[in-house]
This record gives C-alpha cells, structure tokens and sequence, in this order.
C-alpha cells in the first residue's frame, strides 16, 4: 500500500492561520494528503473570522479545536509547516521544513483575514503540485 503523505502545520494558538491551512488542504488533497495542526499555545476555540472567512469560499472549518503541538505530532509528519511558532517547534532530521510568514489574522476584522486566507490558498495550492 503506497505512503499517504502527511503534513503538520503549526501556528501559536492553533485557532486562525494553522486552521485555515488544514482546511484549504483537507479540501484540496482529499484523503490524499493527512492533514494535522497544533499550536505551541493551543487557545480556547477557533477565531471566529478565520471560520468565517473560510465560510465564504465554502470550506467548514466549525468543528475543528485548537491542539496542543506534541513530539509526536511532528514525528508522525512527513512535512511541517509552522507560521509564527519559532522555537517552540521540535526538530527532526529528514522532515521537509517551511516556514510560513503570514500576519496573524488574532484580533483582526474580516477585511484583513480575507488576504491572510487568499495567502495561504496559494500556497496550499502550490503545496499539493510539489508532494503530489
């Protein structure tokens, strides 16, 4: 049976950017890809303006809770992505690194998390072509 590949993105709160990614590529790869996020700093729920945000392009992201980032997350993950998270990610040796510098959509109104999202399409987008 052929390696799903996986891929891990990582942000602080786990509650915008991170979020968005996995939901981009959820609907993108399909079951192609395994999907995981975390954050170094897990908040309480999911920043209301990431979800909608993502509701107006048609991706539910409702159900999802931020995680706490764990070694084994990483281990298990063929590509991590983090964004904003620094140090606080572990290292492996063989694991395909990106760091992704988006602003951090916390705090902010859905006029400026709209980019954040177009942003991180792309780049999903650009990801799926290169492991697939």
């Amino acid at each position: 049976m052929p390696h799903t590949p996986s891929v891990l993105f990582v942000c602080v709160h786990n509650a915008g950017r991170s979020q968005m990614a996995a939901g981009f590529l959820r609907e993108i790869a399909g079951d192609r890809i395994e999907v995981r996020s975390a954050g170094s700093m897990p908040a309480e729920q999911i920043n209301p303006v990431a979800v909608a945000a993502m509701g107006e392009v048609g991706i539910d992201i409702t159900a999802e809770q931020p995680k706490v980032l764990t070694t084994e997350a990483v281990q298990a993950s063929d590509v991590v992505i983090t964004m904003g998270c620094g140090d606080a990610c572990p290292f492996f040796p063989g694991k395909r690194y990106e760091d992704w510098e988006l602003d951090d959509p916390a705090g902010q109104g859905l006029e400026a998390v709209r980019p954040i999202r177009d942003d991180i399409r792309r780049r999903i987008e650009t990801l799926v072509s290169e492991i697939l």
